[in-house]
């Protein structure tokens, strides 16, 4: 929604876009309709090179392209590439002239996206020829950032990351990497802070899908999407909950929009009537918070009516009896209105609609995700699915939709504190496994942490590593407090808690942000902070990182699928790819041989550069775990290339079809090769569409739920029941997970060659780097490498076994909280202590939900990104929205003689206070206000334009919600809680 006017013509002086591109933009671009702008940027017909792009060729030069390559004179190329906005993973078309990307196309052929492109989509050319990105290296100096070299900056900042090593040890730097690295980019971190001794790094899954990674793998196996956006189309039924797709992933609506013309059900569970809400059959309208009793209420009525999937729960799922007597005798249709305010009619309603429209789905993202008991209902939903039998069938499925364009492959083979690529714990075993891989002596990988204990101790997550530095140092289970931030491609903005963070900030050692656009990291860490916060010490660089079109490889969309991206032009000014920075690096830190054995190399800009099809190959060679071993550079290129030839519903290659280039046939394969896709390339399994389908061969994509949880829990089997397996295997029972013993035991251990025998001798399907174990099981035997259980409904080893609902810490609720309390503090949670109930008291002590009546939400907009430096930054963006404005509804605003358009102040406990502009709507309850938490650039009222880097601040700026949120962390994964804190609203 527009929150102000914006001219239809090239001549409306009042506009305040253009006052602000005047003021702050020499290479403004003028006001122009919205045919000028099709015209301009290529999405007409037979469009050229704008005149007034003719700063590209600029440009052009600036990225000093090599012969014979994408920038060579004279040559017009297409390069195939995948939207880097959200995680649909959208398929463009780049129509590169003498090196300048002047045009693009969304691409009609792709079964993803058919041809659509949302608002960010069709602006994406401007990302990578952006004119406000950090051209080169620079530091801060007196305040104001300085232009310096590459070379200076490199050893500046290894020589004072080796004197913090030296002093505190590897634990006292935290690395945050990027969910908008492609997948080689994002394994290679995680290898280098690996060899830099420690597990203190992240990435944006944490503050995002965390918890649904934790709560999906633990109630079945593999912690992503189950189905696809595609799928939906199969659907007859389908809720979102704490998801507005229509905004936030426009193009996935399509897919729901073709559902619905075939009969599809559409219902919308939000506290906020949002454009998806708009599109359905049934809105609801919940407390925020509040998911795990609207679920339980969905199920009373299920187990009260007998709409339960009886024979699926008996044969597949584990511990459902225990669910059904919390359902039915727990959440009474009174007790559930009472926490959530839905009425036991449209409860009832709702369920009806689930239970009798099926296959039906659920579709989920922050909305559930962002909450202390995030992991819990993450659970109630996959728990809803499992009562209905709706796993494992096409057009069911939990569809979670993923925010970043990489964040599911970040997450799959990236950096997380406490995991290695793959999710392969931190346990001893997992290290051999990749020391092996990786070329290295596993004494001298462990010789690189502080100790052993600290080689096997998950790291402190990026949502509190705002805590690592201002915490005491006794109460911090690593022997230093941080004195380092490497931010890596992520927005702080996107973090709660802002007040605290800048403090965290200022009293670093040591501040890098490595990034094609420089982020509020930067004018955070310029902007004067307290003096008592100040250290005198601190150094602050800002490196110039490429863009992805800048670069090639490989990205997972939301549904597992992964595509590779070609390079669209070279690197411009003095940026650099993110892969050869590490290299350069860890080069001066002392590992750089290390870091790149068993690489080519080759030259980009005069300067060595790791292959990255050669790291997606070392990925196929050691994430056995969830099947990232069966996609070669080969096989993705070869999609990428004949996208046209794979249906849209199914995702599968409609025939035979080669790859002229390579010879590859297509045949059989679904679309991207989605995770997993097991055992190596040579095996051709076609990856996996639909997680956990029994009615298929396990070599067709089939599948069954993994045993990871043991074979039997008080006196009761955990593996699934006799018929369940999937389709052909000769195992037809539940089974463990295979391993060199059950092969053995088998008899099958003699169809392994001689040396597959050796290398998995001793192994099991996870660590066998042969791929024997699983070509035996899966090609020989159709069964499944990671064996047939049951989901578990009560996963005993979290929390709350079977979901709880609490109270949020800042609960406007006072009543509630003593029915539904927080849990307990702990002590030493991820390296820190984590406070829950003395937080929720004090709270009611002090009377926070008196000061603060109004619950504070938060979400996306359609125009923006993430934390919104790379979109707020692009002109044809930012003319859309112009300001950051916080809904309120008519009520609570008539109470503070508000009226729409004005300017208020958004108050919170933390004594924060940001000035937005205010939008009376109906959209939100009385009771509850929302903002979106793209922007970034405004703090506590004022501009923070003078402490950007020259030429590199976004156009548009405003005030980030998550300065004004508060502390609360979920119990499992340290998931901050974003969506259900207090505020008041007062007049500016």
């Amino acid at each position: 929604m527009l929150l102000t006017r914006k001219s239809t013509g090239t001549t409306a002086p009042a506009s305040p876009f253009v006052h602000r591109l005047q003021r702050g933009i020499a290479q403004a671009l003028p006001t122009m309709d919205r045919r000028s702008f099709l015209r301009r940027s290529g999405l007409g017909v037979g469009v050229g090179l704008a005149a007034s792009s003719l700063t590209l060729v600029r440009k052009a030069k600036a990225a000093d392209a090599a012969p014979g390559t994408a920038g060579s004179a004279g040559r017009i190329e297409v390069k195939r590439t995948v939207c880097s906005h959200c995680s649909v993973g959208c398929a463009v078309d780049a129509v590169v002239e003498n090196g300048v990307w002047v045009r693009q196309e969304p691409v009609f052929d792709s079964p993803i996206n058919m041809g659509s492109h949302c608002a960010k989509g069709a602006a994406l050319r401007e990302h990578g020829h952006g004119e406000h990105r950090l051209r080169y290296p620079m530091k801060l100096v007196d305040g104001k950032y300085q232009r310096i070299g590459w070379d200076q900056a490199l050893d500046e900042i290894s020589a004072r990351m080796l004197e913090l090593r030296k002093q505190s040890g590897p634990d006292a730097v935290f690395w945050v990497g990027s969910s908008k690295h492609n997948n080689e980019q994002s394994y290679l971190l995680r290898k280098f802070v690996s060899y830099w001794g420690s597990n203190n790094c992240d990435h944006q899954a944490r503050i995002c899908h965390s918890t649904t990674v934790a709560g999906v793998a633990n109630t079945w196996g593999y912690g992503a999407m189950t189905n696809s956006y595609n799928d939906l189309a199969n659907a007859k039924c389908a809720m979102y909950i704490g998801s507005n797709a229509a905004e936030a992933h426009p193009v996935s609506m399509l897919h729901m929009l073709h559902a619905k013309e075939s009969g599809c059900k559409l219902i919308v569970v939000d506290p906020r009537f949002t454009r998806t809400a708009a599109k359905a059959d049934e809105y609801v309208r919940i407390r925020s918070g509040s998911d795990i009793a609207f679920v339980f209420g969905l199920l009373h009525h299920i187990f009260k009516n007998g709409w339960e999937d009886q024979k699926y729960i008996n044969d597949r799922v584990y511990g459902m009896d225990q669910v059904k007597a919390e359902a039915l005798t727990k959440w009474t249709p009174d007790k559930v209105e009472e926490v959530c305010g839905v009425p036991e009619a449209q409860v009832l309603k709702i369920a009806e609609m689930m239970a009798k429209n099926k296959p039906s789905t659920v579709v989920w993202c922050m909305g559930q995700t962002q909450h202390t008991t995030g992991n819990a209902i993450v659970r109630i939903s996959c728990i809803l699915q499992l009562a209905l039998g709706n796993v494992g069938v096409s057009g069911g499925g939990t569809n979670i939709f993923r925010g970043h364009d990489n964040v599911q492959g970040a997450t799959d083979v990236g950096p997380n504190p406490d995991s290695l690529p793959g999710y392969y714990g931190l346990v001893e075993g997992s290290w051999r496994h990749f020391a092996k891989a990786w070329g290295v002596d596993y004494d001298w990988l462990k010789g690189r942490f502080a100790s052993p204990a600290m080689m096997t101790k998950p790291g402190i997550t990026v949502s509190r590593w705002i805590d690592g530095v201002l915490e005491k140092n006794e109460l911090i289970d690593q022997d230093s407090n941080l004195r380092a931030m490497v931010f890596w491609g992520h927005a702080p903005n996107s973090q709660t808690r802002g007040l605290e963070m800048k403090r965290a900030m200022d009293k670093l050692d040591l501040l890098v942000v490595i990034d094609p656009y420089p982020s509020a990291t930067s004018a955070m860490a310029a902007m004067p902070g307290k003096p008592e916060d100040r250290n005198p010490n601190r150094a602050v660089y800002l490196l110039p990182a490429c863009t992805q079109f800048e670069t090639s490889g490989s990205v997972t969309a939301s549904n597992r699928s992964i595509q590779w991206r070609e390079k669209v032009i070279e690197p411009l000014w003095e940026s650099r790819t993110d892969h050869m920075i590490m290299y350069q690096l860890a080069t001066k830190l002392g590992f750089g041989k290390e870091l790149v054995k068993g690489y080519g190399m080759h030259k980009v800009k005069g300067m060595d550069e790791p292959v990255v099809e050669d790291i997606l190959r070392e990925i196929n060679k050691t994430c056995w775990s969830i099947g990232y071993t069966g996609q070669s550079p080969e096989r993705l290129k070869a999609h990428m290339k004949l996208m046209q030839h794979f249906d849209v519903k199914t995702l599968r290659a409609k025939g035979s079809v080669k790859d002229p280039a390579t010879g590859y046939d297509i045949q059989g394969d679904y679309y991207g090769l989605p995770w997993p896709c097991y055992g190596t390339p040579e095996l051709k399994h076609p990856g996996t569409h639909i997680l956990y389908n029994t009615s298929q061969h396990v070599m067709d994509g089939g599948g069954n739920f993994r045993a990871n949880f043991g074979v039997e829990r008080d006196g009761k089997s955990l593996l699934a029941e006799d018929g369940s397996a999937s389709k052909g295997a000769d195992i037809q029972t539940g089974y463990p997970e295979f391993d060199h013993v059950l092969v053995k035991k088998l008899g099958w251990w003699d169809e392994l060659t001689d040396a597959e025998k050796t290398a998995a001798e001793g192994k099991n399907w996870k660590t066998d780097n042969s791929g024997g174990i699983i070509r035996v099981v899966m090609k020989n035997h159709g069964c499944h490498p990671f064996g047939n259980a049951k989901a578990r409904a009560v996963v005993w080893n979290f929390p709350d076994a079977i979901p709880q609902h609490r109270e949020a810490l800042y609960s406007t609720r006072p009543d509630l909280v003593a029915k539904y309390p927080s849990h307990d503090d702990k002590k030493a949670f991820w390296r820190l202590p984590t406070l829950y109930k003395s937080v929720q008291q004090k709270n009611l002590t002090d009377k926070v939900a008196q000061k603060f009546p109004l619950i504070l939400t938060s979400g996306r907009l359609t125009e923006y990104e993430g934390g919104g430096e790379e979109t707020r930054s692009n002109p044809w963006l930012a003319e859309l929205q112009q300001e950051a404005f916080v809904e309120i509804n008519p009520k609570a605003a008539a109470e503070r003689n508000i009226r729409n358009g004005e300017r208020v102040w958004l108050v919170g406990p933390t004594g924060a206070r940001i000035n937005v502009q205010a939008m009376v709507t109906e959209r939100v309850g009385p009771d509850t206000v929302w903002m979106p938490f793209h922007f970034s650039g405004r703090w506590q009222g004022a501009d923070m334009l003078p402490w950007y880097p020259n030429g590199a601040a976004p156009i548009v700026r405003g005030e980030a919600v998550n300065t004004a949120t508060t502390y609360g962390y979920d119990s499992v994964t340290m998931m901050q809680e974003t969506k259900t804190t207090v505020c008041n609203i007062e007049r500016a």
